[in-house]
Protein backbone atom coordinates (compact mmCIF):
# COMPACT_ATOMS: atom_id res chain seq x y z
CA UNK A 1 0.00 0.00 0.00
CA UNK A 2 1.46 3.38 -0.98
CA UNK A 3 2.53 5.83 1.73
CA UNK A 4 3.47 9.47 1.31
CA UNK A 5 5.05 11.38 4.17
CA UNK A 6 4.68 15.13 4.33
CA UNK A 7 5.24 17.87 6.87
CA UNK A 8 3.42 21.09 7.71
CA UNK A 9 4.51 23.86 10.06
CA UNK A 10 2.13 25.71 12.35
CA UNK A 11 2.48 28.47 14.94
CA UNK A 12 0.33 28.37 18.06
CA UNK A 13 -0.03 31.14 20.61
CA UNK A 14 0.81 30.32 24.23
CA UNK A 15 -1.53 28.73 26.80
CA UNK A 16 -4.08 26.95 24.60
CA UNK A 17 -3.52 28.58 21.24
CA UNK A 18 -5.86 26.71 18.89
CA UNK A 19 -5.11 26.75 15.16
CA UNK A 20 -7.38 25.37 12.45
CA UNK A 21 -5.15 23.25 10.19
CA UNK A 22 -7.94 21.63 8.16
CA UNK A 23 -7.10 23.47 4.94
CA UNK A 24 -3.39 22.70 5.26
CA UNK A 25 -4.08 18.98 5.75
CA UNK A 26 -6.68 18.92 2.98
CA UNK A 27 -4.24 20.58 0.58
CA UNK A 28 -1.54 17.99 1.33
CA UNK A 29 -4.04 15.18 0.69
CA UNK A 30 -5.11 16.82 -2.59
CA UNK A 31 -1.45 17.17 -3.70
CA UNK A 32 -0.70 13.52 -2.97
CA UNK A 33 -0.94 10.76 -5.56
CA UNK A 34 -3.25 8.81 -3.26
CA UNK A 35 -6.96 8.99 -4.07
CA UNK A 36 -8.62 7.34 -1.05
CA UNK A 37 -7.30 6.17 2.30
CA UNK A 38 -6.28 7.72 5.60
CA UNK A 39 -4.12 10.61 6.68
CA UNK A 40 -2.42 10.29 10.05
CA UNK A 41 -1.16 13.46 11.71
CA UNK A 42 1.46 13.55 14.46
CA UNK A 43 2.59 16.63 16.37
CA UNK A 44 6.30 16.70 17.09
CA UNK A 45 6.66 18.10 20.59
CA UNK A 46 5.38 17.20 24.04
CA UNK A 47 3.31 20.32 24.74
CA UNK A 48 1.20 20.31 21.58
CA UNK A 49 -1.83 18.26 20.58
CA UNK A 50 -4.06 17.49 17.61
CA UNK A 51 -7.79 16.82 17.67
CA UNK A 52 -11.04 17.77 15.94
CA UNK A 53 -13.61 20.29 17.09
CA UNK A 54 -15.94 22.95 15.81
CA UNK A 55 -13.43 25.75 15.39
CA UNK A 56 -15.25 28.87 16.53
CA UNK A 57 -14.18 31.55 19.05
CA UNK A 58 -16.59 30.72 21.87
CA UNK A 59 -15.85 26.99 21.83
CA UNK A 60 -12.14 27.83 21.79
CA UNK A 61 -12.71 29.89 24.95
CA UNK A 62 -14.67 27.00 26.48
CA UNK A 63 -11.79 24.61 25.78
CA UNK A 64 -9.32 26.94 27.44
CA UNK A 65 -11.58 27.56 30.45
CA UNK A 66 -12.37 23.89 31.10
CA UNK A 67 -8.69 22.99 30.86
CA UNK A 68 -7.91 25.79 33.34
CA UNK A 69 -10.26 24.02 35.75
CA UNK A 70 -8.98 20.51 35.03
CA UNK A 71 -5.26 21.27 34.79
CA UNK A 72 -4.43 24.77 36.10
CA UNK A 73 -1.18 26.17 34.73
CA UNK A 74 -0.22 27.90 37.99
CA UNK A 75 0.03 24.68 40.05
CA UNK A 76 3.41 23.68 41.41
CA UNK A 77 3.97 20.56 39.29
CA UNK A 78 6.90 18.25 39.98
CA UNK A 79 8.05 18.74 36.38
CA UNK A 80 8.96 22.34 37.20
CA UNK A 81 11.90 21.03 39.25
CA UNK A 82 13.34 19.29 36.19
CA UNK A 83 13.87 22.20 33.79
CA UNK A 84 12.54 25.27 35.60
CA UNK A 85 10.35 26.22 32.64
CA UNK A 86 7.07 25.96 34.60
CA UNK A 87 5.18 24.17 31.85
CA UNK A 88 4.20 21.02 33.76
CA UNK A 89 0.53 21.81 33.20
CA UNK A 90 1.24 22.23 29.47
CA UNK A 91 2.63 18.70 29.30
CA UNK A 92 -0.35 17.30 31.20
CA UNK A 93 -2.85 19.04 28.91
CA UNK A 94 -1.06 17.72 25.81
CA UNK A 95 -1.05 14.24 27.30
CA UNK A 96 -4.81 14.46 27.89
CA UNK A 97 -5.68 15.54 24.33
CA UNK A 98 -2.97 13.54 22.52
CA UNK A 99 -0.43 14.16 19.76
CA UNK A 100 -2.09 12.37 16.86
CA UNK A 101 -5.20 11.93 14.76
CA UNK A 102 -6.24 9.73 11.83
CA UNK A 103 -8.81 10.94 9.31
CA UNK A 104 -10.18 8.89 6.39
CA UNK A 105 -10.50 10.53 2.98
CA UNK A 106 -12.40 9.49 -0.15
CA UNK A 107 -11.52 10.78 -3.61
CA UNK A 108 -9.13 13.29 -1.98
CA UNK A 109 -11.85 14.71 0.32
CA UNK A 110 -11.47 14.48 4.09
CA UNK A 111 -14.47 12.77 5.69
CA UNK A 112 -15.10 15.47 8.29
CA UNK A 113 -18.50 16.59 9.53
CA UNK A 114 -19.93 19.96 8.54
CA UNK A 115 -18.80 21.63 11.79
CA UNK A 116 -15.70 19.50 12.36
CA UNK A 117 -12.24 20.92 11.80
CA UNK A 118 -8.77 19.54 12.49
CA UNK A 119 -6.95 21.67 15.03
CA UNK A 120 -3.50 21.94 16.52
CA UNK A 121 -3.40 23.19 20.11
CA UNK A 122 -0.29 24.71 21.67
CA UNK A 123 -0.39 24.20 25.42
CA UNK A 124 3.07 25.59 26.13
CA UNK A 125 3.57 28.79 28.11
CA UNK A 126 5.20 30.45 25.10
CA UNK A 127 4.27 30.72 21.43
CA UNK A 128 5.58 27.70 19.54
CA UNK A 129 6.30 26.82 15.95
CA UNK A 130 5.67 23.11 15.51
CA UNK A 131 6.17 20.58 12.77
CA UNK A 132 3.33 18.16 12.14
CA UNK A 133 4.09 15.00 10.20
CA UNK A 134 1.40 13.65 7.89
CA UNK A 135 1.42 10.12 6.55
CA UNK A 136 -1.00 9.68 3.70
CA UNK A 137 -1.79 6.02 3.16
CA UNK A 138 -4.17 4.43 0.67
CA UNK A 139 -4.95 3.59 -2.93
CA UNK A 140 -4.18 5.43 -6.17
Amino acid sequence: MPIETREITVTGKEDCGIVDITKMVSEEVRKSKINSGIVTLFCIGSTGAITTMEFEPNLSKDVSEILDKLIPLDEDYHHHKTWGDYNGGSHLRALLVGPDLTVPFIEKNLTLGTWQQIVYINFDRIEKVRKIVLQIIGEF
